[in-house]
């Protein structure tokens, strides 16, 4: 089989991130990791001698795949869920991958695709199953190839030190979100460099305090999922180029789409990526304030 333009194009995502925020009842919630566990059990798998599919957290939201053989060649996986939706990753070699189920429960076909040449790809393994999640947050709530971090990540911690005093979600948000924006700076090298394929290393993005688009992106899930906020990092159009943005739930509102700054009780608009850059221009503002500008394509 042919696959064109596979994968994620980072370069064309990284004009943009939004943020997402939640207005939730006010609750007493301390400020403590958490890490929902994304480990494969063996309960449910499809296997051969060069690949893993195990399916066995389908209900949790997520699948591991691992690819066994020592190769030189691209290896990929593509995820279809009911929607008909495809999500195609890179797998790397001799570690389990963890992929979000994004689409819903029903029925998701896994296929696991090694490059023949040029943009020709040979399926090596594939699995249908049925996925009846628990909730919709399952997807949302833990670490994935986007969003890779565990209990020791430094986003993670930090995340949990900024949100010592905080005790809504809400205040959650607005603690991450406003140290974001006063400590990231944006990577206008690497944005013309970065190649198709990039997965963010949030350490690495931490130490350095400077990054793309999508690094901005996978930083904030990370630290408020890590907080136990649902939190989806979307892929998305803005006009004819790609973008990423984040959501994040509300149990009043549900799912929220659109940036927002926080003043006083008036919350408007607002994009961490443009904010860090140049927050005092008027047209950028105007224009990301415009949530019609906005258009969902995946969600991670």
């Amino acid at each position: 089989m042919k696959i064109g333009r596979i994968g994620l194009s980072v370069f064309a995502v990284c004009a943009a991130i939004v943020l997402g925020a939640a207005i939730d009842d006010p609750k007493d919630s301390l400020a403590e990791i958490v890490i929902e566990s994304t480990e494969p059990t063996g309960a449910k798998v499809e296997k051969n001698d060069n690949c893993i599919i195990d399916y066995s957290g389908a209900a949790n939201g997520y699948i591991n795949v691992k690819y066994l053989e020592s190769t030189s060649k691209t290896i990929k996986s593509q995820v279809t869920g009911p929607t008909g939706a495809t999500y195609t990753y890179t797998i790397r070699k001799s570690r389990y991958e963890v992929l979000p189920l994004t689409e819903g429960n029903g029925t998701y076909k896994v296929t696991v695709l090694k490059n023949v040449s040029g943009n020709s790809y040979a399926t090596v393994i594939s699995a249908s199953f049925s996925a009846s999640m628990q909730n919709e947050f399952q997807p949302y709530i833990r670490p994935n190839q986007y969003v890779d971090y565990k209990a020791s990540t430094k986003c993670v911690k930090k995340a949990e030190s900024l949100c010592k005093k905080a005790t809504t979600d809400l205040a959650k948000v607005k603690k991450v979100y406003k140290w974001v924006i006063k400590y990231f700076k944006y990577d206008y090298n690497k944005a013309k460099t970065v190649k198709a394929g990039y997965l963010p290393v949030l350490d690495t993005i931490y130490k350095k305090k400077k990054g793309i688009c999508f690094d901005y992106a996978a930083t904030m899930t990370a630290m408020l999922r890590s907080q136990g906020v649902p939190v989806k990092l979307v892929i998305g159009y803005t006009g004819s180029e790609y973008h990423a943005w984040i959501n994040v739930y509300s149990r009043k509102k549900g799912w929220i789409t659109g940036a927002i700054y926080i003043a006083g009780n008036k919350w408007k608009l607002m994009d961490p990526t443009f904010a860090s850059t140049g927050n005092s221009s008027k047209t950028v503002m105007k224009y990301i304030n415009n949530v019609k500008n906005y258009k969902a394509k995946y969600s991670y």
